[in-house]
Parts: structure tokens; sequence; C-alpha cells
């Protein structure tokens, strides 16, 4: 019922969306019927394979086709996105300027006394500057889709953070966490995406690597061998995972059990002690936040993750949302590093990113734990990345 209830929303919002745009580019443009006809069955096209494709996967439909529609569904949903936020900006000036206008008309035939000889445009140049303008637009949004594709499809830059923490023991000093998430593979990632992310991930030399969710958007039947590469990844200490919402979107139970395949130890709220040299690390974990919703046992509880823990000098949490961050500054925890967010992917929507969330990128505090959020390895949705870079993520613990 959930499900059916979001599939409506979104129909009901990106055609709502969708109408605005057409309304606002078909309407002034003179186009044949023909030309009408095409544009606009292009426009619901976009605004249907997105929830299309997401029921094809929901009933076992995984194949080339819905692969191939899933693609030009999510890049049209962003290419409408530029010209929706371009659309906006648009009519705001118009608005603004027809404001000023009408001042400077009142003031004019308030200094004339009464005699209003203001200049206005006639209505075939009003007409010729506004399809111009939209053809800007049109060319604009094309340009930053582009731009945008180059930057989600590429393999991701790495991105060091020190994280400094007090009375951190000198065999600790530099230990090194290379921190992956948000890779969602899916009809639009594939296999050589991982493949890159994973020869950046073994050429840091981590002493930990860990995978803090949202690893796919399918099923292990048609995502298996695309996430295959992950078996190559190494580190010292050993391999990591914590569930996200989408991989209990996409079969959590079953994702469970592939990716420990994969050689990474899953953490459900549980805990494991790194020791090295003479210095402890309590690596804790917990499933996403809202996992409890689909499988009770699931619930996430940085406390529990404590459970039976070992004595440590440091005690790091990983947790795909940042929302957790509460509980572990209750319980104790000194970092937590979270995913989730993408750094909000592309403009404008960045700007929104942290309606939802407490923090949405890079490092914070929060009383006495400190939260790592990445801005993510791959993309969801639009194959889309425009003022926030993707990341493989090397946090380094320094001694202070």
């Amino acid at each position: 019922m959930k499900f059916i209830m979001f599939t409506i929303a979104f129909i009901v919002v990106v055609g709502l969306t969708s109408w605005y745009v057409a309304r606002q580019l078909l309407g002034p443009a003179k186009l044949d019927r023909r030309r009408r006809y095409i544009a606009i069955s292009v426009i619901v096209f976009i605004v249907l394979a997105t929830p299309v494709t997401v029921i094809f996967r929901g009933f076992g439909i995984e194949n080339l086709a819905v692969d191939v529609m899933a693609w030009f569904g999510y890049t049209g949903l962003g290419f409408l996105s530029f010209v929706l936020t371009l659309l906006v900006i648009r009519d705001s000036i118009r608005l603004l300027s027809a404001v000023v206008r009408k001042i400077r008309k009142q003031l004019t035939r308030w200094a004339a006394g009464g005699n209003d000889n203001f200049e206005t445009l006639d209505h075939d140049r009003r007409q010729f500057l506004l399809n111009s303008v939209n053809t800007g637009i049109l060319a604009s949004a094309g340009v930053f889709t582009g731009y945008g594709i180059a930057e989600a499809k590429q393999i991701p830059g790495v991105k060091e953070v020190p994280i400094s923490i007090k009375g951190l023991p000198q065999d600790l000093d530099g230990f090194r966490i290379v921190q992956i998430t948000d890779i969602h593979v899916s009809p639009t990632i594939k296999r050589n995406f991982v493949e890159g992310v994973v020869d950046v991930v073994n050429s840091l030399s981590a002493d930990v690597v860990a995978l803090t969710g949202d690893l796919v958007d399918g099923s292990v039947k048609r995502l298996a061998y695309d996430v295959d590469p992950l078996k190559q990844i190494r580190s010292t200490y050993g391999n990591f995972f914590v569930t996200g919402n989408h991989e209990y979107y996409s079969g959590a139970l079953a994702w469970i059990e592939k990716v420990r395949a994969l050689g990474f130890t899953v953490l459900l709220n549980e805990n494991h002690l790194v020791t090295h040299g003479r210095g402890r690390i309590l690596l804790a974990g917990v499933t996403d936040y809202r996992a409890g919703r689909f499988y009770r046992s699931h619930q996430s509880d940085p406390l529990k993750a404590l459970a039976d823990a070992q004595p440590a000098h440091v005690k790091i949490l990983l947790a795909h949302q940042p929302k957790n961050i509460f509980d572990a500054a209750r319980a104790g925890f000194d970092l937590q590093i979270s995913g989730h967010t993408h750094g909000g992917q592309f403009y404008p929507w960045n700007l929104f990113a942290g309606i939802a969330q407490p923090f949405v990128k890079g490092l914070h505090r929060h009383q006495n734990t400190q939260i790592y959020i990445s801005g993510g390895t791959g993309y969801w949705g639009p194959p889309i990345r425009l003022g926030s870079p993707s990341e493989i993520t090397l946090l380094k613990l320094i001694h202070t």
C-alpha cells in the first residue's frame, strides 16, 4: 500500500511539474500539431518511465529493455529538473521586472502630471524575446545535463579527511579507514564502474574498508555479476558493511548473504574489535535507520551494537543515515561514519537535502561525537552530479 501511495504521489507531483514546464515552453512556441504531440509524448514518457521500471522490477521483470527505459526516464527527469529550475528563475525575474516597470510607470505618470508616455514593448517583440529565452533555457538545461552525466559517470576521486581523536594512542595515529557508500549499482551503474572503484580503494592501503549502505538498486539475481568485483577489495583488518535503505527495497536478506559472500563482515547492530599494535578500535555497525519498518529484528540500535563490547581506545559507528548521530552520541561513540545524502547530488536539490537530515556532508560534531557524511560514491535516480562531486573517502585518525 505504501508503495502504491508513493507511486501515485510521484506521478502526481512530477506530472504537475511537467505540465508547468510544457505549458511554459510549448504555449509560446509556434509548433505544428505533429511536433507538439511528439513533445507532449516525450514528456509523458519521462513522467511514466521511472515508476513503470520500478513496478517491473518489483514483479521480477529485469532485462535490457527495462534498463534502457530506466536510463531514458532518469535522464529525462534530470533534464526536466534543470528546465524547471531555469523556468522558475526566469519567471521570478519577469515578476520582479513587472513590479519595477509598474512602479516606474506610476512614478512617471505622477511626474508628468497624469500624462503616461511610458514606452512598452509591442506583442511581437515580447513574443520573440520570450521564445529566445525559452530556447536558451532548453540549451542550458541540455548543457547542464550533459556535464552532470559526465561528472556522475567518472570514477570518484579520493577525498582525504583527517579525524582528530583526543587521547588517541600513538599506535593508532594515522590509522586508515576507506569509506565507500551509496554506489547504487543499478540499471545505470554497472560492473565497469564497480571495478574502477575497487582499483582506487586498493591503491589506498586501507587498514579497514567501510561500505556504509545503499550498494544496490535491484535484485541479487540481476546485479550479482555487477557487484562481484567487490570481492577483490583488500585491507589489512577487513571489509565491513552496514545496510542502507535501498537494500531493504531490493531484498535485504538476500543482499546481506551476497555481501558476506563477497568477503565483507556485515554488522547488524553488532561490533568487531580491531587491534593495531597496542591500539584497539571498536568498530560497530547498525542497520539502516528505517530498517525496523521492514523487519522488526533489524530495528536500528547503536546501543545494542555495543553489546558485549570489549574495551577499546576508540569507538566508531558505521551508520548509513546521519540521523543515527543522536543515539550514537548518547551511546558514547567517538565517531560516526555515514552516507545516504549524496551531498544533495545536483543543484538545486542539494539546497534542500538538509531538510530530512541533521547534517548533509562533511565533518561535524554533535556533543562529544564527531560525524563524517560522505557525498557518496555513485548516484541515485538521474545519472547526474552537479555541485556535489562523488568521492571515495580516506579517513585518517590523528592523535591530538
